[in-house]
């Protein structure tokens, strides 16, 4: 995996490759996929995401 990223003062290179297994990639979305910072963490970590992280999270309600 190659990730490219601004950090105000150029562009940064991550490159990460597991040594066993695959990196488990949510669904895309109109094309694209997104992640939140969580995700991306236990992505680049190589662990299975899905495990942990809900299917359906729904907003919390308003008090009141």
């Amino acid at each position: 995996m190659k990730i490219l990223a601004w950090d105000g003062t150029g562009i940064c290179l991550y490159h990460k490759r597991l040594e066993q297994g695959r990196f488990r990639w949510p669904p895309p979305a109109d094309g694209v996929v997104r992640l939140t910072s969580a995700q991306l963490s236990m992505l680049l970590e190589g662990l299975d995401w899905g495990r942990f992280w809900p299917r359906d999270v729904r907003p919390p309600r308003s008090a009141g």
